[in-house]
Order: structure tokens, then C-alpha cells, then sequence
């Protein structure tokens, strides 16, 4: 069998991204249509910052798959379409019995997890601070704060990701927004869809 070198990853804070990595890859606002509720105010910040990376990736990927590990850095600017966050696609895992660890670097954020049912939760994410992902729940990150949001994150190596289910729903159930009073609150997604019984039994069924 074909051992995994060790390996050590240095995180450079100023710059948001982790050295020594197998992977890297930006998303800029044009490439996330579809995900704002305001589209009029999301197509106005294109046509001035369409080219802005608004969350990027540094990650290490084992050669492994099973019962190894993938690793990295998240960096997202902070910034809002109409009162909205910016945030990430969000995703569950392919594999969904999968879970995830996020450690808060700088900056302030919110993980917002929902069920395949439709319930959802808020974690708050600061420095220092992990966010444990169980499995089975999507999840989006999102930069509440007016710096950029650094994570490190870990996940099994087979896990995959699973981004259509939430376009698949029409968005995730709640949106974080501006509260008006310099925080942050989790409202009702007008177009949200809930998922069908058979939806829901697909996914809890066990994986291989």
C-alpha cells in the first residue's frame, strides 16, 4: 500500500490563503448569480465589481480517498447585495453522512445549516472559534462582519460536494441580512421550496 507523505501547511492571515497547497480557486461576484435576493441590486454590483473575488480557496487534497483527509483555507471579503451578505454557494456533501470543521481565523461570520427537512440553525463563527458541521446538513457561510473572514476547514476526503440541492429548493430556507442595528438577523426565503419526503429518504440513505 502507498503511503501519504505528512505534510505541514502554514496559514497567512494577511493574505487569507494556507501555503503548500494542491488546489486553489476564486469565485468572483459575476459567478454568483441566482444566489442574492435583490437581483436588481446584484446586477448593479456586477456592472462595478463583477470581477471582485468575493470568497476564495486554498485546500490540500490527499491522494487518498477513503479514511483520509482534505484540508484548507477559506478567505471571503465582506460586502452585501441590498442588506444581504455576501456568501458562499453552500452545499451538502455528496456522501451526506459526511460532517465538516470550520476554525474561525479572523473576521466574524455566520454558518447557516439546514436540515434536509427544512429546519435550520445559525453558528456564530469568531477567532478561534470551531463550527462543527454534523453530518446530513447543508451549509453556507456567510461574512457578517467588515473584514475579510479567514476559516480553516477539514473534511473526510470522499465526502464530495452536492451544490444543486440548494438551487434545487430555490435558495436555502433562511437569508442572513443586515438587521439595521449593526448586527445581523435570519429572515424568511420567499422562494424557498421544501424538499419532498422522497427527497428527504434519498439522502439518509446509507452510503457504501
Amino acid at each position: 500500500m502507498k503511503m501519504c507523505e505528512p505534510a505541514s501547511c502554514q496559514v497567512d492571515l494577511v493574505r487569507g490563503v494556507m501555503n503548500n497547497e494542491s488546489g486553489h480557486y476564486q469565485k468572483r461576484l459575476s459567478d454568483l448569480e441566482g444566489l442574492y435576493a435583490d437581483s436588481a441590486a446584484f446586477a448593479l454590483s456586477v456592472s462595478e465589481l463583477g470581477e471582485q473575488v468575493v470568497y476564495e480557496v486554498t485546500e490540500r487534497r490527499p491522494e487518498g480517498t477513503q479514511g483520509d483527509m482534505i484540508f484548507g483555507v477559506t478567505r471571503m471579503s465582506p460586502g452585501k447585495i441590498g442588506n444581504e451578505y455576501y456568501l458562499t454557494r453552500g452545499h451538502i456533501h455528496a456522501q451526506a453522512d459526511r460532517p465538516e470543521i470550520y476554525y474561525g481565523q479572523s473576521g466574524r461570520g455566520i454558518m447557516l445549516l439546514e436540515s434536509p427537512e427544512g429546519e435550520t440553525r445559525t453558528v456564530e463563527i469568531t477567532p478561534q472559534s470551531i463550527c462543527y458541521v454534523p453530518p446530513y446538513w447543508i451549509h453556507r457561510s456567510v461574512n457578517v462582519g467588515d473584514e475579510d473572514l479567514i476559516m480553516v476547514f477539514a473534511y473526510p476526503a470522499d465526502s464530495g460536494q452536492d451544490y444543486d440541492i440548494i438551487a434545487r429548493s430555490g435558495g436555502m430556507r433562511k437569508r442572513i441580512v443586515d438587521d439595521g442595528r449593526g448586527g445581523w438577523q435570519a429572515v424568511d426565503n420567499q422562494h424557498y421550496q421544501p424538499r419532498s419526503q422522497q427527497q428527504v429518504s434519498h439522502l439518509f440513505q446509507p452510503t457504501l
